[in-house]
């Protein structure tokens, strides 16, 4: 069954739409490894472009530790459910976890799949955050993975 508005959800992620946190630092600590992740931002776009701004809800539901979301979208064939969680944030506890829930549930509609396919990321510094020179070579790297123009199965930028 093909869900009219769906195609939407699976277009490559643009650099706008990706933001990058850091996920370790190398025992040496001489570089970061980074890791891409779609905005909430993101997600509410898509869905209203893909479906219409009514034709898409969601709710959510506290756990101890966490949330869950809920996501709804009412389509030609009936209503679609799919639901993901995740674990309250350290910095804004609760708006981390009902974004962070809702960016994964989004993950299960398709959005932004491709993100777990990127290369591996490093950065060569010994800051513990992603220094402002690399944001342009990041969405450079995007633009050429979405034009199919990008091979590497690992990425490390240094500032040169």
């Amino acid at each position: 069954m093909e869900v009219k508005g769906h195609k939407l959800l699976l277009e490559p992620i643009q650099p706008d739409e990706i933001e990058w946190r850091v996920q370790s630092q190398t025992k040496d600590k001489q570089k970061l490894i980074i890791i891409p992740y779609i905005t909430n931002r993101c997600v509410m776009e898509r869905f209203d472009s893909a479906f219409g701004w009514d034709k898409w809800h969601n709710e959510f539901k506290e756990l101890s530790d966490g949330f869950i979301c809920i996501m709804k979208v009412d389509t030609e064939d009936g209503l679609v459910v799919k639901s993901d969680g995740a674990s309250k944030t350290k910095i804004e506890p609760t708006k981390g976890g009902i974004s962070d829930s809702m960016k994964r549930v989004a993950v299960q509609f398709g959005l932004g799949r491709g993100l777990y396919d990127y290369p591996r990321v490093m950065i060569e510094t010994t800051d513990k955050y992603i220094p402002n020179w690399v944001k342009p070579r990041l969405e450079g790297m995007v633009e050429a993975i979405n034009s199919g123009k990008f091979d590497k199965e690992v990425v490390v930028l240094k500032n040169s």
